[in-house]
């Protein structure tokens, strides 16, 4: 099984916290070793900059939200936004680390989804550097279905894609 690192877990409504990596001086959550994986506050994974990682952070997504008694089809069209699109972007474009953010404090909140990474690479990932320019390119047409709103913070450190459902 991969090891996956707990990070500290802020508010999404807090952009500045929101839009800082894991590196900008954030300290832990109490209790967050001892809690479960996802609370109030969230779930906040770092994975491992693989192609591999895609199929982890579905994992990740699929107990947070049960955990939470999510919906089955806002769980499956955050799979879709999470799994097809926000980690794979990561992994082919962008360099590590690549956290992953869930959020969804009440039912009647929205799911928030952001996936942060290390800013952008110099060269393609493999599987973007061998496919037909047709076959990618479409991923933000694929998270604006389902999504209320969706958006990304380009900063100094990386950019957070994030995605509401």
């Amino acid at each position: 099984m991969e090891a996956v690192a707990i990070l500290p877990v802020r508010s999404v409504t807090d952009t500045a916290s929101h839009m800082a990596g894991p590196a900008a001086g954030a300290t832990p959550n109490p209790g967050a070793a001892d809690g479960p994986a996802y609370d109030r506050s969230g779930t906040v994974r770092v994975i491992a900059h693989r192609p591999a990682s895609a199929s982890l952070a579905r994992r990740i997504t699929c107990a947070a939200l049960r955990a939470r008694s999510v919906d089955e089809d806002t769980t499956d069209q955050a799979l879709l936004v999470v799994f097809s699109e926000l980690v794979t972007r990561a992994i082919e474009h962008s360099l590590p680390p690549i956290v992953l953010r869930l959020s969804h404090p009440a039912p009647a909140d929205p799911l928030h989804i952001a996936v942060d990474d290390g800013g952008p690479a110099a060269r393609e990932g493999t599987r973007t550097a061998g496919c037909a320019p047709e076959e990618h390119g479409r991923g933000r047409a694929v998270i604006a279905r389902p999504a209320t709103a969706h958006g990304c913070h380009p900063s100094g450190h990386g950019t957070p894609y994030w995605a509401d459902l």
